[in-house]
């Protein structure tokens, strides 16, 4: 039985699932646009704060500030989720808005190397480390309280919308990168222009707090405080979904961060294209995984979420090597567009069905740190430092293509994973 919100509470239900949609997405375009943001003017982030006579030791650093953050994660989600199966999936989303809007805002102002001295990296990583930690509880329980409040039928769909809104954020951020790359000059945007899109992503928090404090909270979270304690946590059976969660966002984690935050400064360092060039064609890319996003959230609605998230899987083991062979072989802007098209349209099969498969592993009582610690450690573990592994990657073995056999093999284990789960498509989530 496909228990919903919208048998729970009736009144007013499809207009808060709604509104919930909304809320939950504002909330991640703001902490994907900062992420996004960073990818992308990380070059500008490495001459300023770690300045080195190296430039891959520079931007090595610079990478690792960017994967500090993911180590607060954990914290976070557990911190956030205990918090979002005591006092509320709403409550949450207040919390981390405000934290990651403050966070975003100090890596627009701090001063650089050059004006502090070691308190500039260290301001930095601090900055870092509280976006890291608002954003361990954001994204699972953004996902929960979207997919809570989803109809029947339809929580593939619904759900799918977090990840809208984490594309959402990288558009935003690219087009802003790639707005100021055009219009600045070289040395204009190296010197203060990296500054301004960390600024402007401040702006969003105060919409988003009015809105997220319009909805009411889910339903189900409301059913669950007058029944029975679910299972001890700590205990085999709360165990086992988090072990699957953690498996589970091992391929969306390092996919996700390697193709549409990494793959600007591949292009530009490993295939010599012009910056402005490549902005646009991330934009390009992005629209594209924004437009297919839900088309597969509500394809797993109906098929199941297995067959999709497998086809993932299986289109980027097969497809991979052979299309980055060809395009390290011949790098024109062309060929790029095509590569990361296909590789937005792939990854678009497994982040639609994410939020849904995602939160169905637990039961509604710990679903909040359930997924919050499963999917903090996986993204620490494995997402945070996909663009330094792949930089690394690249400088020890001395080709461009070492990254995207490491991106095969956790498409490799993300299908693994996905035959350990249960189908999760036609369960209840209310109890």
């Amino acid at each position: 039985m496909n228990t919903t919100a919208a048998a729970l509470y009736p009144a007013g239900a499809r207009s808060q699932s709604r509104k919930a949609v909304v809320a939950g997405t504002i909330g991640h375009i703001l902490e994907w646009y900062d992420f996004a943001v960073y990818g992308y003017v990380a070059l500008h982030i490495a001459a300023h704060f770690f300045p080195s006579h190296d430039e891959t030791a520079s931007l090595l650093a610079s990478f690792a500030a960017f994967g500090i953050g993911f180590l607060a994660r954990p914290l976070g989600g557990l911190v956030f989720g205990r918090l979002g199966d005591k006092k509320g999936r709403r409550a949450v989303l207040l919390a981390t808005l405000l934290l990651m809007a403050a966070s975003t805002c100090l890596i627009g102002l701090v001063p650089t190397y050059a004006s502090i001295g070691i308190a500039a990296p260290l301001l930095l990583a601090l900055a870092r480390l509280a976006q890291g930690f608002s954003a361990g509880g954001e994204t699972t329980a953004a996902a929960a309280f979207i997919v809570e409040w989803a109809p029947a039928g339809r929580r593939g769909l619904y759900g799918s919308f977090q990840q809208v809104g984490s594309a959402t954020g990288l558009l935003l951020g690219t087009l802003v990168v790639a707005v100021l790359t055009s219009l600045l000059p070289k040395e204009a945007m190296s010197e203060w222009g990296w500054r301004i899109p960390f600024l402007i992503g401040a702006i969003l928090a105060p919409v988003g707090f009015i809105i997220r404090r319009s909805v009411d909270e889910t339903p189900v979270f409301e059913k669950v405080q007058h029944t029975a304690a679910a299972p001890r946590a700590g205990s085999a059976k709360s165990l086992k979904p988090v072990l699957q969660a953690f498996c589970f966002t091992l391929f969306w984690s390092v996919g996700f961060y390697f193709f549409l935050s990494y793959m600007p400064t591949f292009a530009q360092r490993q295939l010599k294209l012009d910056g402005s060039t490549v902005f646009w064609i991330s934009t390009a890319a992005s629209l594209a995984y924004i437009a297919c996003i839900p088309v597969f959230g509500a394809a797993s609605d109906r098929f199941g979420r297995r067959p999709v998230l497998l086809g993932s899987c299986a289109g980027f083991t097969l497809v991979s090597i052979p299309l980055f062979s060809m395009l390290a072989a011949t790098p024109t802007a062309a060929g790029y567009l095509v590569a990361v098209l296909i590789a937005a349209i792939m990854l678009a099969m497994y982040t639609g069905p994410a939020a849904a498969t995602l939160s169905e592993l637990f039961p509604a009582r710990n679903r909040s740190t359930g997924m919050a610690v499963g999917y903090s450690l996986s993204t620490l573990v494995f997402g945070g430092f996909t663009p330094f592994i792949a930089t690394w990657l690249i400088a020890h073995f001395g080709t461009p293509l070492a990254p995207i056999y490491y991106v095969v093999a956790c498409a490799i284990a993300g299908g693994l994973s996905i035959l350990w789960i249960p189908e999760t498509a036609r369960l209840s989530i209310d109890h």
